[in-house]
């Protein structure tokens, strides 16, 4: 039995050529994982500041952002799925192709290049819809945050008490600045 060195290594190369692939999925899988565990961590602070909580409007703002999350979830769990499915494609075209590069026979040869054709079409599917996935959670991320008082800064009431500081403060005389012997020199004089 003689053993082609020069067939084996093209058949090593050609089916190392996916495991870079591979490496950007499990990236992908420890992305989302990071952001189903935000998720997680949100919804048990939520439920537990919602179960203190006499307020009947913040008990009904909390049970709509736990709905959101309990929807970003299920799409993050969906989404580690698919990454999960398009790994194991991904590995199964190696071993598609490494057993198709090293068979005897031409029309075996064939047949599993085919199989690792498909199998790898299958994979780049799911890693699309799992991009997919993810592009959506991320967007739901930010569908609840409410932006309006960024947009009438007076109707904040911290931004309203600091205006208040500062006019107070500038109205008042700068005792410090008079001492010669205080040490705040990095403290600027208004």
């Amino acid at each position: 039995m003689s053993i082609d060195v020069s067939n084996i290594t093209h058949s090593i190369q050609l089916a190392v050529a996916p495991v870079f692939f591979l490496t950007g999925v499990a990236g992908m899988i420890g992305a989302v994982a990071g952001r189903l565990a935000r998720i997680i961590d949100r919804g048990r602070v939520l439920e537990d500041r919602m179960m203190a909580s006499k307020d009947e409007d913040y008990v009904q703002r909390s049970l709509l952002e736990l709905n959101f999350l309990r929807r970003r979830g299920r799409l993050a769990n969906l989404c580690i799925g698919l990454l999960t499915l398009c790994g194991a494609l991904i590995a199964l075209t190696i071993i598609l192709l490494f057993v198709g590069q090293t068979t005897k026979t031409e029309i075996d040869a064939n047949s599993w290049s085919l199989a690792a054709m498909f199998s790898f079409g299958l994979g780049v599917v799911s890693f699309v819809s799992a991009l997919c996935c993810f592009m959506v959670e991320t967007m739901m991320a930010t569908q609840l945050l409410n932006f309006h008082p960024l947009r009438q800064p007076a109707t904040i009431p911290c931004m309203a008490a600091s205006t208040a500081a500062g006019a107070a403060a500038s109205a008042a005389p700068r005792k410090a600045a008079t001492e010669p012997s205080r040490q705040d020199a990095f403290m600027p004089q208004v």
